[in-house]
């Protein structure tokens, strides 16, 4: 499959579109606003723990404390790793590892110097990390690592699991196992990349080895190695010298991101925009994957990059609520605070005077471009798809099987259920970023995100209502009363306007002003003897 990488770098955001088979497949953006954190490493201290729900809050430093589940925290045999008496039998579940049974040997005496690294004594961590069923406690210092981004009014969610990824491994600290990437099919090379880590990596560490190290030469791997052990040995002078909430660890941009996780031999090009990124990139890729350079290429075009490549032209389309597939009618999409809900229609397609297969392909072909929107929109959570009615068996399995297929080109993680009797399917989908359309895209201020207002009538009975509320209280004072302009304007119009006629009518007097940050159908009453909001008193 053809797969191609092109970033576009402008005064206020850089972009980076993956396209497959010259169809964009996953979207990220960067700017000074929308700064990546997810991989940052904090030094945080506990601030609440709610067994019932089983999780804590951390602080570490941010406006909305971090969620940390109980199963994010390592127990104690298996976080404190440094004793290496016990094989660590369990293997987290991670796309690109595999556990490795044989327990790391010591460090080669033979090995150069400069790649050495001796094993470190025994590490205290039960200062900072414990049982999280028995010793978790309010106040205690703890490591942790943003694993994903705040959605909504949720904030970040972290683990105390940390890992620091690089080109070719990923260096887990507090863990004692190697694990190896299931995508290295072949065994000789499985047993050499085991064997360059193994007399390498010190007493204590664990490590997963990416597909991307397969055929790398063994001191492009152990500089890498080498590199990652340094970073930790900085994190770790960072935490006995420095109080929590602090920040430990600051992970790479999103750029640097794609290219240190996504730059593997599938990839045919990647296409650079920017003069000082194309320099960076190449820089980082010498050091790292000198194979790799020549998949380099600087645009130095008039015509915008995005356009050139028709890449524009699809993000517009496909963050339409309603998106056609092509041959096969077209998909709706619907987010929601709990789920992520897709319906689909035939449209006028027709392809056989068969129903049922009519049926079918329309469904797989929709199925391919619900998951492609799914990477491109990075939706997670709960995904209900309604596809249209299958009457035979065979058919909802063919679906079913489709739609595994198609999941198997997505990083994240996923869960699916087959089609139920009523021709929906369910799919859980790994979140990690926000989505899309919440980096893209603000709440509208007006209808704060519903896509529909109040209309005036019911406006202005609810505004009475609560006059009259208010009429009916002890003490009566003049008031204000903010809204949106456009309400403002609705409300002042004329010489007898309507807000004229409330006050006449109940005897109060009331100024109009003008906010706006508030949405259509909001409304706020200000005493002008107290200065007080006095809405919420005299609501329902």
């Amino acid at each position: 499959m053809k797969k191609e990488i092109f970033i576009n770098s402008g005064s206020n955001e850089t972009r980076i579109a993956i396209l497959e088979e010259s169809k964009l497949t996953e979207f990220f953006t960067e700017s000074s606003e929308n700064e990546r954190n997810v991989g940052d490493i904090y030094f945080g201290k506990v601030a609440k723990v709610m067994k019932g729900i089983r999780a804590a809050f951390i602080d570490i430093g941010f406006s909305q404390d971090a969620f940390l589940h109980f199963s994010d925290i390592t127990t104690s045999d298996e976080y404190y790793t440094l004793l290496g008496e016990d094989e660590i039998d369990e293997v987290d579940d991670d796309d690109d590892e595999e556990e490795v049974k044989e327990p790391p040997k010591a460090q080669s005496k033979d090995q150069p110097k400069d790649q050495q690294r001796k094993p470190q004594g025994k590490r205290d961590n039960s200062k900072y990390n414990k049982n999280p069923d028995v010793n978790l406690t309010r106040g205690q210092d703890i490591i942790v690592q943003i694993t994903k981004e705040p959605v909504a009014n949720k904030g970040v969610r972290v683990t105390s699991k940390v890992s620091l990824p690089g080109r070719y491994l990923v260096l887990m600290p507090f863990h004692r196992k190697i694990g190896l990437s299931r995508k290295i099919y072949n065994s000789k090379e499985r047993y050499r990349l085991r064997k360059i880590v193994k007399t390498a990596l010190p007493k204590g560490y664990g490590l997963i080895i990416r597909t991307v190290a397969s055929g790398k030469d063994d001191n492009l791997i152990l500089d890498d190695l080498n590199k990652l052990l340094v970073t930790w040995s900085e994190i770790e002078n960072k935490v006995k010298s420095q109080k929590p909430p602090t920040i430990l660890h600051k992970d790479v941009s999103t750029t640097s991101s794609v290219v240190r996780d996504l730059f593997k031999e599938d990839v045919t090009k990647i296409v650079i925009d920017s003069k000082k990124l194309f320099r960076d990139i190449k820089t980082s890729l010498e050091e790292t994957s000198p194979g790799f350079v020549k998949k380099l290429d600087l645009y130095t075009g008039t015509q915008p990059l995005f356009d050139l490549y028709n890449i524009e032209r699809q993000l517009d389309s496909s963050l339409n609520k309603k998106v056609w597939v092509k041959g096969a009618g077209y998909i709706i999409i619907e987010t929601t605070e709990a789920m992520t809900v897709i319906d689909v229609n035939s449209g006028k397609y027709a392809r056989s005077s068969n129903q049922e297969v009519n049926s079918l392909n329309t469904n797989i072909e929709a199925g391919k471009e619900i998951v492609r929107q799914l990477r491109l929109r990075d939706i997670g959570g709960i995904i209900v798809i309604d596809f249209i009615d299958l009457y035979e068996e065979k058919s909802r399995r063919k679906l079913y099987d489709e739609l595994r297929k198609e999941f198997r080109r997505d990083r994240a993680k996923s869960t699916i259920l087959p089609m139920s009797e009523f021709g929906i399917v369910q799919i859980t989908r790994q979140r990690i970023r926000q989505s899309i359309l919440n980096r893209v895209y603000d709440t509208c201020p007006l209808c704060k995100g519903t896509g529909t207002v109040l209309s005036r009538t019911s406006f202005l009975t609810n505004l009475e209502r609560w006059i009259q509320r208010y009429k009916g209280s002890q003490t009566v004072h003049p008031l204000t009363l903010k809204v949106n302009p456009i309400v403002e304007a609705y409300l002042i119009h004329g010489l007898f306007s309507r807000i004229r006629k409330l006050s006449f009518k109940y005897k109060l007097r009331m100024k109009v002003i003008g906010d706006s940050e508030m949405a259509l159908d909001d409304f706020r009453f200000i005493s002008k003897k107290t200065g007080e909001d006095v809405t919420e008193e005299f609501s329902m």
